[in-house]
Formats: C-alpha cells, sequence, structure tokens
C-alpha cells in the first residue's frame, strides 16, 4: 500500500520520485532521469525493472517519474522546449516527428551500430517507426493493435455473433442496432447504446480509411484524405447517434481513450474502440464477459495495423548517452526485466521474450496477447511512418471538431471542411 501510494504521489507531480536510490546514495557516478506515462502497475514494474538494471550497473542511479497520459505530455513538452528532455523518455508515436524535427532526440545509430542496443528480434518494420529523416531517435518498447472492446453477454442477448476478423464496419452498425433495439437501461436509468459513438476518435477513421485504400497523412506535409472522405465518416458515425444505436453526445467524453468514462465503462453501451493494451482495465471493471474484436473491415479489408504501443528515445542533451542506451537495452532486451513488465505496456517488441511472456500469462492479458497473434495471422499491413509533428495538435482538434457535429451545431460536411482546412495549415 505504502509503495503504490509513493508511486501514485509521483505520478500526479511528475517529479523525480525514484523507485530505487538517489543520486550518490549507493555511490553511483552516474544518474540518469528516466520518465514515462502509465498507472500505478506500469510504475511499480518498471521501477521494479530500475532496482534490477542498477544491481547490474553499480555504476548508475537512475531517477524516476511517471504521470497519467494527459499530464505527461505537456510536461515533456515542456522540458523539450527548455532543452532538458531526460534522459530516457518514454514517447508516443505521434511524438517522434515532432521531437525529432526540434533536435529534440538523441540520434541512437551509434549505438545500434556498436552493439549497445540490440535489435535482432526486433520486426524491421516496427523498428522503422522510431526513425525520422533517416536517423533512428526511438525504439519501440512494445506492439500492439487496436479492438473493440465489447461485452459478451450483451451480444448473446441479442443474438450477434462472435465478432471474428474481416467481419465488416457494417457488420458493426447491426450489432448495434440489434443491442439498441433490446431497449437496455443504464445504471441511472438512460439508454444503453449498442455501440459508443467513434467519431471523435482520429484512431478509428484512419483505420477506416485504410480500409479503402487510403491513408491519413500522404506524406510530412500533405493530407492522405479529402474532404469528402471525412465527411462520409462523419455522416456514418452521426447518423448512428441520431438513429439511437450509438452514445449520445452527452455520453461521449474521451471515448477512447479514458476505459471508465467511455461509454462501456459507465455501463451505457456495449462497445468502445480502444487500443490492446488499455483493454486490461475493462475486465476488472466491468466483469469477465468484457472481450476485444477485431477492427472491422471493407469487404474484407484490414485497416488495422501494428504499432508501437510506446517507443523510447534519449534526450539529445543527455550528459549519460551511453549510460542511457545502456538502460534503453536493459529494459528491451533483458530476459529478467521482460518477465517483470509482461504486457503492461502491450506485447513486447523483442519477439524472443514476446513469446516466453507469452507462455506465463492468464485471463485478460492472455486474451490480448492471443489476439495479436490472431490479428497478425490474419494479415495487416505494415504501420505507416510517424505521423508528422502537427498530428499532436490535429488529434485534439479531430475529438473537438467532431464536437460540432454531435451538439448540431455544424453539419458533418462544414465540420469537415473546418478540420480540413486546420490540418492543411497545420502541415503546412
Amino acid at each position: 500500500m505504502l509503495v503504490g501510494a509513493a508511486a501514485t504521489v509521483c505520478g500526479l507531480l511528475l517529479s523525480g520520485c525514484s523507485g530505487s536510490t538517489a543520486d550518490g546514495a549507493s555511490g553511483g557516478k552516474v544518474t540518469l532521469r528516466f520518465t514515462w506515462w502509465g498507472n500505478d502497475d506500469r510504475a511499480q514494474r518498471t521501477n521494479d525493472v530500475v532496482d534490477l538494471f542498477e544491481k547490474r550497473h553499480p555504476g548508475i542511479t537512475v531517477s524516476t517519474s511517471f504521470a497519467t497520459y494527459d499530464a505527461y505530455v505537456p510536461k515533456l513538452a515542456t522540458q523539450a522546449a527548455s532543452g532538458d528532455l531526460p534522459d530516457v523518455a518514454q514517447l508516443d508515436y505521434r511524438q517522434i516527428s515532432q521531437y525529432a524535427d526540434s533536435g529534440t532526440l538523441l540520434d541512437l545509430a551509434p549505438y545500434l551500430k556498436n552493439g549497445t542496443i540490440r535489435t535482432a528480434d526486433f520486426d524491421p518494420h516496427l523498428t522503422r517507426t522510431g526513425s525520422y529523416g533517416g536517423h533512428q531517435v526511438a525504439l519501440p518498447m512494445s506492439v500492439g493493435t487496436t479492438g473493440f472492446a465489447y461485452d459478451a453477454a450483451v451480444f448473446r442477448k441479442a443474438g450477434v455473433p462472435t465478432p471474428k476478423p474481416g467481419w465488416t464496419w457494417d457488420d458493426l452498425v447491426e450489432a448495434g442496432r440489434r443491442i439498441s433495439a433490446l431497449h437496455l437501461k443504464g445504471p441511472d436509468g438512460r439508454a444503453y447504446t449498442g455501440l459508443g459513438d467513434v467519431g471523435g476518435t482520429e484512431d478509428v477513421f484512419e483505420e477506416w480509411l485504410r480500409s479503402r485504400g487510403k491513408k491519413l497523412y500522404a506524406s510530412q506535409h500533405t493530407l492522405g484524405f479529402t474532404t469528402g472522405d471525412l465527411t462520409r465518416f462523419w455522416t456514418w458515425t452521426d447518423r448512428q447517434r441520431r438513429d439511437g444505436i450509438a452514445s449520445q453526445a452527452k455520453d461521449t467524453a474521451q471515448i477512447g481513450s479514458v476505459a471508465q468514462d467511455s461509454p462501456l465503462g459507465r455501463s451505457l453501451a456495449a462497445t468502445d474502440f480502444n487500443w490492446d493494451a488499455p483493454f486490461l482495465a475493462y475486465p476488472p471493471m466491468l466483469g469477465d464477459q468484457i472481450h476485444f474484436a477485431p477492427v472491422p473491415t471493407t469487404g474484407g479489408r484490414p485497416g488495422q495495423y501494428f504499432k508501437p504501443s510506446m517507443l523510447i528515445g534519449v534526450g539529445a542533451h543527455s550528459a549519460h548517452p551511453k549510460e542511457a542506451a545502456e538502460l534503453i537495452d536493459f529494459i528491451l532486451n533483458d530476459p529478467d526485466a521482460g518477465k517483470i513488465l509482461g504486457v503492461s505496456r502491450s506485447t513486447p517488441a523483442n519477439q524472443r521474450i514476446a513469446q516466453s511472456v507469452g507462455k506465463t500469462l492468464e485471463g485478460p492479458e492472455e486474451e490480448v496477447y492471443d489476439y495479436g497473434r490472431k490479428i497478425a495471422g490474419y494479415g495487416t499491413e505494415p504501420p505507416p511512418a510517424a505521423p508528422p509533428r502537427g498530428d499532436v495538435v490535429l488529434q485534439q482538434s479531430f475529438s473537438r471538431t467532431y464536437q460540432l457535429v454531435i451538439f448540431e451545431r455544424k453539419s458533418p460536411a462544414q465540420a469537415a471542411a473546418e478540420f480540413v482546412a486546420e490540418a492543411e495549415r497545420e502541415l503546412r
């Protein structure tokens, strides 16, 4: 209890709390700062790995800090802007272009070349997601993919078949229609819908596009879709809400980002789009009937792909880049570290460690691991390059602009035109 409470305080403050020793307390000659986002479980596991690293590297002390994702992103951006990025930092796929383009991240090529960091057991396509402008500025910590968390008990009650790879977007809508027709009620008497409204989630739009042979970005400076494409997508999601098969505007707060805030998490809908690692929050909260379904396809063509759940990089101004590289290699490649971390960041990017960890999993963690293997067997395309540096802003704008649709202040076409114009300005 005390360890968890201390970790929570560290997370709230994002201060230099350490999972082990303070600066110089163990006689260490080098102190590294290492920061990440996550919950208390991830923090405890990561600090345990840091403790093990320090035992095997007695000359290095690691000061750790963590926070929730929403608090982490602006804090890291502030540190980056002031040239004070920690020695080792966990990064989101969407942050790579932003930080690499501003010279905030160290090129890891020398440490890859001399073997300080090893990537032989990594999928090359996945490794490339941490590159920018011909430089390897980060490495994937884990690999994940998307899906729909769903209440299997409600699906059975409505007579909806278990979703399988290859099911379509039309199948998803039909499932929502049949579930909504049950006229179930949420805890406070509000209508229970078959679907959560996914219109404000850029990740869903991207996979909807990819299943139609298009993409979110054509380059670092141009969009890969038209105003017409986005109008069609938002018209499709808006119709679901108007037909009463997707959650209403007041019930879609933070959908797809925070499990407990989604309509599914509040027992107001039977589905919620999310990534596989956050899915682990649903079963303890709602019960073992919550499972994970593949992203729908367009005529069997999948749009989902495997991407790094998160990456790890070294601050460009680190005074100890070699030791920082050693910490990264330990986190990514040490078998004992892999056992401790498990799938707390989704499936390990190191394929050898992933296979070893997979044999020890149970319950929802085993389901996430098996889900990844199932999707890989069905077939996906390689992940796209890291999004442009403006994508962090545009992801927020995407959700904000869709609010104009669900609160009926603008039509899908008007909102789409507004977003595309903003996106083109941002990318330029």
